[in-house]
This record gives C-alpha cells, sequence and structure tokens, in this order.
C-alpha cells in the first residue's frame, strides 16, 4: 500500500506541470517545464477559438515533426547515389518491415505541410492578422514576411525530397521546376547549376538535393519557426486579441485590499485614492495549461491519426527508374508548381518567328510579382485598427476579395494541371481519353 502511495506522488509529481491544480501552479507549470516555457502565462478565450485560426499554425508544426520522425528512420535506410538511391527506395517499399508506411506518412505530411502552411497564409490575410495592434512594440508586418519565408522554404522542402527515390516521376519533375528557375534572366542558369551541381541532372544533383533536404532546409525552418513564435508573444499574442480588447469597455471592478493602485503600478498599503473603472481582463482569459495544451495535445493526435489514415488509402508511388533517355508525355512539375507550369503555357505566344518566353513570364515574372505584392501589403493596407483579427471585416472587402480572386485562380490553375492536361499538355476533359503517345528516346 505505501509503494502505490509512493508511485503516486511520484506520478503526480512528474505530470503536475500538464494537469496543475491552482492557477498559482498553473503560472509555476509554466516557468519550470521546458517544453511549456514558450507558452504565455494566459491566454485568451478568443485565442483558444476552433473557428479564428483552425490551428493551422499547430497544424503545420505538428506535420514538420511527423516528417522529421519519419525522415530520421528513413536517413538509416536510403542510400544517395544514383546506382543505389531507386533500389533503397524499392527496398524500403517491398522489403522492410512497415517501410511502406512510413514512406506514405512522409509523402502525405509533405503535401499536407504544403498545403497547411498555405491555408494558414490565407488565414492570416484574410483576418487581417498582419497589421498591427494596440500591442506596445508589435510588428506584425515583419512576422508576416518570416511566414512568407516559412512557406517558400516548405515549397523548397518538398521540391529538394521530390527527387530522392530516382524514378522516373521525379527525375522529370526535377527538370521541369529547374529549367522554370533556369529561364530567369541574368542568374536562372546560375541558380540552376547551384541546385544541379552541374548542366544535368546526376549524381552531383542528387547529392545537392539530399544534403539540402536533410539539413540545411530543416535548419533554416526551425529558426524561421522558432522566430516566428517569438515574434508572436512579442506582439501580443494573435491578432484576435486586439479585437477583444477593443470589444472590451471599463467597468466598476472592487479593488483587490492587499493592493494601491497607482499611476506608477501597484505600491504597498491602501488608500483611498484607487481608480476602481479598468477591464476585468481576468475575466476574459484561462491559464495557458492545462487549457491551451490541452487542445494543442487534441489538435497533434488528430493531425497524426489523419496522416497515418491517408497513408493507408494513398500509398507512395515508384514508378521505373530514372532515364534520361526516355521523356514521358506529358511531363509535369510537382503538384505545388503546377500553376506555374500553366501559366508558362498561357503566356507562351508566338508571334510569327517571335516567341514570347513564358518560362520567364509565368515561372519567374508574376510570381516574383506577386511575392513582392505580398511583402509590400502590409505597409500599404490602410485598414483602421477596427478591422486587425476580424473575418472578412467590411473595411476591407475590396482587398480580400482580390486576394481570394488569385487564390482561386493558383488552385484552378493547379488543378487543371493535375488533371486536365495530357500528351503535349493539351487540355482533355477528365470523361476524355488520352490518345497512346510513343515512347521518346
Amino acid at each position: 500500500m505505501q509503494l502505490v502511495e509512493l508511485t503516486k506522488k511520484a506520478y503526480e509529481k512528474l505530470i503536475w506541470t500538464w494537469k496543475p491544480g491552482s492557477e498559482k501552479e498553473s503560472g509555476d507549470a509554466i516557468v519550470k517545464n521546458l517544453l511549456l516555457h514558450w507558452f504565455p502565462n494566459k491566454v485568451t478565450k478568443g485565442s483558444l477559438s476552433w473557428s479564428y485560426s483552425f490551428y493551422l499554425g499547430t497544424i503545420s508544426f505538428v506535420l514538420f515533426m511527423i516528417l522529421v520522425g519519419t525522415g530520421l528512420v528513413l536517413m538509416f535506410l536510403y542510400v544517395p547515389s544514383v546506382e543505389r538511391a531507386y533500389s533503397s527506395v524499392k527496398d524500403i517499399e517491398y522489403v522492410v518491415s512497415f517501410g511502406w508506411l512510413l514512406r506514405a506518412m512522409h509523402r502525405i505530411a509533405a503535401h499536407l505541410m504544403v498545403a497547411i502552411v498555405f491555408l494558414h497564409m490565407v488565414r492570416v490575410f484574410l483576418t487581417g492578422a498582419y497589421k498591427n495592434g494596440g500591442a506596445v512594440g508589435s510588428n506584425r508586418p515583419l512576422n508576416w514576411i518570416i511566414g512568407l519565408s516559412l512557406l517558400v522554404v516548405t515549397l523548397l522542402l518538398s521540391f529538394t525530397g521530390y527527387l530522392l527515390p530516382w524514378d522516373q516521376l521525379a527525375y522529370w519533375a526535377i527538370t521541369v521546376g529547374t529549367n522554370i528557375a533556369g529561364s530567369a534572366p541574368l542568374v536562372g542558369e546560375s541558380i540552376r547549376n547551384f541546385l544541379l551541381g552541374g548542366t544535368t541532372i546526376d549524381q552531383n544533383a542528387l547529392i545537392r538535393f539530399y544534403v539540402l533536404h536533410v539539413f540545411f532546409l530543416p535548419l533554416i525552418v526551425v529558426f524561421l519557426f522558432s522566430w516566428h513564435m517569438w515574434r508572436v508573444r512579442k506582439d501580443g499574442g494573435l491578432a484576435v486579441v486586439d479585437r477583444e480588447a477593443l470589444n472590451q469597455k471599463p467597468e466598476s471592478i472592487a479593488p483587490v485590499k492587499s493592493k494601491t493602485y497607482s499611476l506608477l503600478g501597484i505600491t504597498n498599503g491602501t488608500t483611498v485614492h484607487v481608480q476602481n473603472r479598468m477591464i476585468d481582463e481576468e475575466r476574459n482569459s484561462v491559464p495557458s495549461t492545462p487549457h491551451l495544451v490541452r487542445r494543442v495535445w487534441l489538435v497533434t493526435l488528430i493531425t497524426f491519426l489523419v496522416v497515418v489514415a491517408l497513408s493507408f488509402v494513398f500509398r507512395a508511388p515508384l514508378e521505373a527508374p530514372a532515364n534520361p533517355s526516355v521523356t514521358p508525355n506529358p511531363a509535369k512539375a510537382p503538384w505545388y508548381f503546377l500553376w506555374l507550369q500553366e501559366i508558362v503555357t498561357i503566356t507562351t505566344i508566338q508571334i510569327g518567328s517571335f516567341t514570347v518566353n513564358g518560362a520567364f513570364i509565368g515561372g519567374i515574372l508574376l510570381p516574383g510579382l506577386l511575392m513582392v505584392l505580398a511583402i509590400w501589403w502590409p505597409y500599404r493596407d490602410r485598414s483602421g485598427i477596427e478591422s486587425v483579427g476580424v473575418w472578412f471585416a467590411p473595411e476591407r472587402r475590396r482587398q480580400n476579395w482580390v486576394f481570394i480572386g488569385i487564390c482561386l485562380l493558383i488552385i484552378l490553375f493547379t488543378i487543371i494541371g493535375t488533371f486536365l492536361r495530357g500528351p503535349y499538355w493539351k487540355f482533355y476533359w477528365p470523361w476524355e481519353t488520352w490518345p497512346t503517345m510513343p515512347v521518346k528516346f
């Protein structure tokens, strides 16, 4: 009986930070637990709302951790050489116990992370969360730029991993993607040569993509994510906090007898000159642990289960080994770059003997302008503080619709490139049969 009591006390001592018994313990838990130290002591109820943020940032981080976990295991089984890369992936898929599941989880998590980070950016824009609120020293436009950088690095992280299986799908997807990058004026060829380690996709390209994928890009993600979260804290929390502060009105509350409120703060003693008309912030906030912690754990569990379930349904593909002599028709970029490939097709125009370079216009110029516009927009937006942290604020209606239109065009072009483009990049409806094309050697 005594052993049971000792075990129970030891267990409670281990988990008390995750299950505090009082508000004092909740505050102590944030300070004493390393994993909880990045949370504030208290969060507002609006910040916990599912309908405001949809916890898209948390989901993105969980997906990244799934990628790290599965990627570390796959690193022990994968051989980054042209001669053995394909066979090692094939062994992972068909020989290693549950190797197919690890590979499928890694692939599903990578695709979902691209989509979720994009949706997170959409959420931030539509709620005006890139604008400064009432917090002193806040710089949300900077955090918006950090978020855009995270989106770009996420795309590069997925792109560099695309080549590693060294099959036909990977080889020609990277060929299309690097050709688009090479169309940039002045620096295009230098960028392509840097990525490939030469002019062809061979051992130099494979080892460079591998090192970028498993070391440099994940390191950049960790740095940017840490900076991103630190800035959220420095900016006063999620933007919904500013909306809640504006909606609160001063009310009469009883001063705490043990404190005196003065212009300089709290002093010892009591006095009749106490301002008792103030906002009761305690009513609108709850301790981060256990309230926020429970929701984060729930989101983590659901995200993990969704990735596992999708991995059983959608197995990671593995086509024939990469063969530079056999060109598939059509050759497509990774799905998240297909909107660029579609724009390249639209902007490639033949005028007599002169051809407009669609790879430059659609692959470099237009997306570059979109990125510059996204970086500049927080400084251009003149909507009032009342629109910060508000979904579809009336004051921001026009810019929200323009942003939604651009996003819908990107999604539409991605769908067209994925499902409706056939041989020679011609348009085919889903019910139309593609013609049988000879294989080009």
